[in-house]
């Protein structure tokens, strides 16, 4: 789920950016890679890009033959959020349909949880659908349901995933 990485990074510094105090530099470099690591969402790797925590080392620039940039190797550490094959994740409902729900988890937006996945769950449709189990157990819109993860797929377009859970293990479904 949650994972610590380190990353190899290339920040490029416009010439006009530049100052000769090194302390301005460092600074241009750390706004520069912060903004570069919040535009870019997600890898298929390593997931979500969440967090930068340490910043590692900063290289030595090279400046850019044509442009006048100098760009500055940079290593790092950070946290980002994948889900894997097999884990046990929580996630809130967004959307019920005839066939399934669609739920998200932290980054994760598109989770779906196929009927055919929810043994024992009949759909009840109405003005606000739900599905529904003999014991009175509800999965609705804004319900937290408790899910096994059955694979995902990697959107490149879209740079994001999708998953594909079920209810299939002991101690799964709606959490109170």
């Amino acid at each position: 789920m949650f994972l610590k990485v380190q990353l190899p990074w290339n920040v490029v510094i416009p010439a006009e950016s530049l100052d000769i105090k090194g302390l301005m530099l460092q600074k241009s470099i750390v706004v520069r890679l912060l903004d570069e690591f919040a535009s870019r969402k997600a890898t298929k790797d390593l997931g979500y890009l969440l967090a930068l925590t340490t910043l590692e080392s900063i290289g030595e620039g090279r400046v850019r033959e044509h442009t006048g940039d100098v760009l500055f190797p940079v290593a790092f550490s950070g946290i980002t959020f994948k889900l894997f094959r097999g884990e046990i994740a929580e996630g809130v409902v967004h959307k019920v349909l005839k066939h399934g729900v669609f739920l998200s988890c932290g980054p994760v937006e598109n989770i779906y949880l196929s009927k055919l996945k929810m043994p024992d769950y009949d759909y009840v449709p109405g003005e606000n659908p739900v599905f529904m189990n003999s014991k009175m157990s509800k999965i609705e819109k804004g319900s937290t349901v408790r899910f096994i993860v059955i694979g995902t797929k990697w959107l490149e377009s879209e740079r994001e995933f999708q998953a594909l859970v079920g209810l299939h293990a002991d101690y799964l479904g709606p959490v109170s």
